[in-house]
């Protein structure tokens, strides 16, 4: 499946990320450093057990399966994104990183993605996802999707933009009209429907406000079979 926009007129969604990334992508690392916050707290808490497996769905650049991989050696690490320029500049700077051979990558809609397929992995021990939810249009069944992917006694961790709650309202208003800009729109109902989430598998939710509201950070904790 390839998701449709819900900003461009029903383009598909592969082709806008890829018109989108195909220059970002050079220098994408050096910009969103400044504000894409969270993503060193959820690769830190990522902890994956010895002999474990992770995914990261939305991989982009690669720059956070490089970090997690540095900082969590136990485990493999799988990655897979709806662009193939961002899939390209993810296997160069794991090459760069000296990593090109512990990190896998594929190219996939987050809605239906078949890691069994792709990887012959069909479960993992971590997933996450870091400022995607935002990006894509079928966010909804993106977490469903990503939840069926979490093994038991697994994880699902989830950083994005969050509604700014105790931050200015000018700066609010200021920051959503620039993520517009970028196909970007921060999802008001994730906390309530990560809770759907939990309630119907069973899993615990721990849901925090990083920044004053600026990001949300979510971490589903599912239960052993």
């Amino acid at each position: 499946m390839t998701g449709l926009s819900l900003h461009d007129g029903g383009v598909p969604h592969d082709a806008l990320m890829d018109s989108v990334y195909r220059r970002q992508r050079h220098f994408y690392d050096v910009t969103r450093r400044y504000y894409l916050l969270g993503r060193d707290r959820l690769i830190e808490d990522l902890a994956p057990p010895r002999g474990g497996s992770v995914l990261e769905v939305g991989c982009g650049t690669g720059r956070n399966l490089i970090l997690a991989r540095e900082a969590h050696p136990q485990a493999d690490y799988y990655g897979f994104d709806i662009s193939n320029e961002m899939l390209e500049q993810a296997r160069l700077s794991a090459r760069r990183a000296g990593l090109g051979g512990d990190l896998t990558f594929a190219q996939g809609d987050a809605a239906d993605f078949d890691p069994a397929g792709a990887f012959g992995v069909p479960q993992f021990d971590r997933v996450f996802m870091s400022y995607t939810i935002s990006m894509i249009p079928v966010w909804e069944d993106a977490i469903v999707h990503a939840a069926t992917l979490v093994a038991p006694g697994g994880r699902l961790h989830i950083v994005d933009f969050g509604q700014q709650e105790r931050l200015p309202r000018v700066f609010r208003a200021g920051l959503h009209r620039w993520l517009a800009a970028f196909h970007v729109s921060p999802r008001a109902e994730l906390e309530m429907y990560l809770n759907d989430i939990a309630a119907w598998h069973g899993a615990k939710l721990r849901f925090e406000r990083l920044h004053r509201g600026y990001a949300w950070y979510a971490v589903l904790d599912f239960a052993r079979d």
